[in-house]
């Protein structure tokens, strides 16, 4: 669930190794299913290699009926080598979710073109719905370059920039903020089925 602090779930540690780690989470507890009342299960691996870091989310539906997936992830990046200013920004084509008053979606897109270039005084507090699944954003200073790339299963994204904090988040999500109020781009899992969403942080040298 987008919103919720996974970090504070019962999480159940079931493999672990070098460079990798699973956990299961089961929403079945009468304290969970008050705030979200689907049961369903959540696996999530993380793979660590020299490159950067993979997350792979697969929700399990029960068979009581189907799950909305609505759930996303906040990597926040920062490089320290160069001032906030300086840091070059990539980000593809896709569509600029409009906000009302309380910015909130209102269901209507507008063109976004893309960006890349510095980000100097520039902020983002944005959603987009992706034009592409499989899809990158990136942040790069002097000798880094971090991207998130999006494997699979997001299609929409949040890109956070205030323009007086030393730090951005790119954040893949499943579904649009207030998705599971307003049912829009909201997808459902059937009963007993699999819904999979893959994302990657890499690491390379600046271009």
């Amino acid at each position: 669930m987008h919103g919720v602090p996974w970090s504070l779930l019962p999480w159940v540690l079931t493999e672990a190794g070098r460079d990798f780690m699973v956990a299961r989470l089961e929403w079945s507890t009468s304290d969970l299913l008050a705030v979200f009342p689907f049961r369903h299960r959540v696996e999530l691996a993380a793979i660590l290699r020299p490159d950067g870091l993979t997350l792979e989310t697969t929700l399990v539906a029960s068979s009581e009926g189907p799950v909305p997936v609505s759930f996303g992830f906040h990597p926040y990046l920062g490089l320290a080598e160069l001032s906030r200013a300086n840091w070059r920004l990539e980000l593809p084509a896709m569509r600029k979710l409009v906000l009302d008053r309380r910015g909130i979606p209102t269901g209507d897109e507008e063109p976004f073109a893309g960006f890349n270039g510095e980000l100097g005084e520039r902020s983002f507090d944005d959603g987009f719905a992706l034009m592409e699944e499989r899809t990158s954003f990136s942040v790069a200073g002097a000798t880094c370059k971090v991207s998130v790339d999006l494997i699979s299963g997001y299609r929409y994204a949040q890109v956070f920039a205030p323009k007086d904090k030393d730090y951005i988040a790119l954040e893949p999500m499943t579904a649009p903020t207030s998705a599971l109020t307003s049912d829009s781009g909201l997808r459902l899992v059937a009963p007993d089925g699999r819904f999979r969403a893959v994302f990657r942080i890499r690491i390379d040298g600046a271009q």
